[in-house]
């Protein structure tokens, strides 16, 4: 009789048992087991969010079933680690615990803004402003102040931390060319560095033409000749933009702090952000006897010594436009 009695009480101790393991068991996979999210899907967290917060949105965009159940589930399985600030990755039926791990320890998602050589301040400005994932306002920075080159930058990042970044890289390159300059230079400061810098940038796209265009306005510099280089012309009219069409006679003539065509030595500040090529060539220009160039037709140009070997390049170039029908 005593057996018979203890039967029962043992059927149902193991049915409670099973119960609580079929519990346990689906506690457990609602915790490991794969998410609702269909497909790879970004998901941001801002700045100074907390784990409370964020669940709730995680419910809100798919990621998840339940706010409530993640959050419970997460006292017993997961660590005390905060979540950090930034746009993450959550990829197609992640698990609960998978994007917890992610949203405390995975990688931020960044994206770049690559400012190009020679692209101006105003168009930098532009540039900034138009990129949607980034956010503020922002001035627009000094000529010269940017070092064109990619920068990555986070989702709801500040566009004025990642200008900061820009000018930062800025200051450093032209501190660090400075201290390797050579003796050859006739850059008295970094300042004068940069603004012959932007003019080398602006006259010549072809990298293996910059020494040679920084030696012959070097040249021009040391003996006191007018540098006459048409994009300080341009600049004071467009602050950097293209002009569009062709300069005006009295644009040449226009007497201002920019224009060389008017004005002995270099202008009073850059004409747009140039390149680190271009900051060192300034500083360790080609040895050249060269003082005028002209295009030659290719994209690149014909450097001369003597204003006779000068004229000669000149009427050929014109020759060439008239026979491509770009001149009568």
């Amino acid at each position: 009789m005593a057996r018979r009695g203890r039967n029962p009480l043992l059927k149902l101790l193991a049915a409670i048992g099973l119960v609580l393991a079929a519990a346990l068991a689906v506690f457990g996979w609602g915790w490991f087991g794969p998410g609702p999210l269909e497909k790879d899907t970004s998901f941001l967290v801002p700045s100074g969010s907390s784990l409370y917060g964020v669940v709730n949105r995680l419910e809100e965009e798919g990621a998840i079933s339940s706010a409530d159940a993640f959050r419970l589930r997460a006292k017993f399985f997961a660590s005390d680690e905060p979540i950090k600030a930034g746009e993450f990755m959550l990829p197609a039926g992640a698990s609960p615990r998978q994007i917890l791990a992610i949203l405390q320890n995975g990688e931020v998602i960044r994206r770049m803004v690559t400012i190009p050589e020679g692209m101006p301040s105003i168009l930098v400005y532009e540039r900034l402003m138009a990129e949607k994932l980034l956010t503020g306002s922002i001035p627009v920075p000094p000529e010269g102040s940017v070092l064109p080159d990619s920068y990555d930058f986070a989702r709801g990042e500040s566009r004025a931390a990642v200008l900061q970044r820009m000018q930062a890289a800025m200051a450093k390159e032209l501190a660090d060319a400075w201290d390797k300059r050579s003796s050859s230079t006739v850059a008295k400061s970094p300042r004068e560095a940069l603004i012959l810098a932007s003019i080398v940038e602006k006259e010549t796209g072809v990298a293996s033409e910059r020494k040679m265009v920084a030696g012959l306005y070097s040249n021009r510099l040391r003996t006191g000749m007018l540098l006459q280089a048409d994009p300080t012309i341009i600049y004071p009219i467009t602050k950097g933009k293209p002009l569009g069409r062709r300069i005006l006679q009295s644009e040449i003539a226009a007497v201002n702090d920019y224009n060389t065509y008017s004005m002995v030595g270099l202008p009073k500040g850059p004409i747009t952000n140039p390149g680190r090529e271009s900051i060192e060539a300034v500083l360790s220009p080609a040895k050249t006897s060269a003082l005028y160039m002209v295009a030659d037709g290719k994209g690149g140009h014909v450097f001369a010594d003597t204003l006779q070997q000068h004229n000669a390049n000149v009427a050929r170039w014109f020759a060439l436009r008239r026979q491509r029908g770009e001149i009568e």
